[in-house]
């Protein structure tokens, strides 16, 4: 069985979500530094060229820490994707020791990164993709569930997480609205091995959130998280503001058939500046560093097994 504490390097069972245009090598470094594992998308780079100095920067970085907890990169696996072939070698070539999958599971690529002694974690929003990843080769599996950051699943995570259970013993990560301490270890106590979480580090010093970004997370709450598959196609969480900004009339897109305005043509011309975000974003209050929000997560973390602890023993008070 796959150990995802990495020999005691990953010291908070978190994993920093690779979001696009947010997630940064300086992101990532700094996650690792606290042992936390940090991660970015290859595809948020504008080239092969620029991916693989991000990798430069990761692999010069986290030789320059102590006792640094381990590094993922995301890439889009799927047929569709025309760099995927590239940047998977430019992985390979660096030994990213994590790469997160996501769209489509195929048992080659997962082949590929077991050979140089990577492993390989990859995205499901079903049972049936569990399973299909499993088989292929997948080392974990990241459950994206109804409450996610960006694309998303549509299932709550007790009912995604019992149901993967049932079809898989590999290691389940759990990916949807969290942002404290306390939801990680909510998370490991349904089940899983370890959270994913993204929406808390966008607000972060950073990360390549620009500052309109970073102040519409901190203005809004849960109430403010739009879903709608009508963008591209896919199951998403956006800011509700950021759609209105950009001349959305809400109760019009909430009854637009999923992917027709991606068929229009029209998502470059007027969504290209729509913002994402989780369910989790009440708990985004200021911009700060990643470290700090590291810091305070493995505080509450901390705290919070403590209180568990108490609870099973039976001295809690509450």
């Amino acid at each position: 069985m796959l150990d995802l504490t990495f020999g005691g390097r990953l010291r908070l069972p978190l994993i920093q979500a690779p979001m696009f245009l947010v997630s940064t090598p300086a992101l990532a470094l700094a996650c690792c530094s606290r042992g936390v594992m940090g991660s970015f998308p290859a595809h948020a780079t504008r080239s092969r060229d620029v991916f693989a100095d991000w990798l430069a920067q990761m692999m010069e970085g986290v030789a320059a820490l102590e006792n640094p907890a381990p590094w993922a990169v995301n890439i889009v696996v799927h047929p569709t994707n025309a760099r995927m072939e590239g940047d998977l070698e430019l992985s390979i070539h660096r030994k990213v020791p994590v790469i997160l999958t996501s769209k489509g599971a195929p048992e080659s690529i997962f082949g590929r990164i077991h050979e140089y002694g990577g492993v390989a974690f990859h995205d499901v929003a079903s049972a049936r993709h569990a399973e299909k990843a499993a088989a292929a080769g997948a080392d974990a599996l990241i459950a994206v569930t109804d409450g996610a950051g960006g694309h998303c699943g549509t299932i709550n995570p007790f009912a995604l997480l019992n149901e993967i259970r049932q079809v898989t013993d590999k290691p389940i990560i759990l990916s949807g609205a969290m942002s404290t301490g306390r939801d990680i270890l909510a998370a490991q106590t349904m089940g899983a091995a370890a959270a994913y979480m993204g929406t808390r580090f966008i607000a972060t010093t950073e990360g390549g959130a620009d500052d309109k970004y970073r102040q519409l997370l901190i203005d809004s709450t849960a109430r403010d998280v739009f879903f709608s598959s009508a963008l591209d196609g896919a199951p998403a969480n956006w800011i509700k503001q950021s759609l209105i900004d950009c001349g959305v009339d809400l109760n019009e897109l909430a009854t637009t058939i999923p992917g027709e305005i991606m068929a229009s043509g029209k998502v470059r011309e007027r969504y290209s500046k729509v913002k994402s975000c989780g369910q989790g974003v009440g708990m985004v209050s200021a911009v700060e560093s990643a470290v700090a929000v590291c810091d305070r997560l493995r505080a509450e973390y901390d705290d919070a097994r403590a209180a568990m602890r108490a609870v099973v023993d039976g001295t809690s008070r509450n």
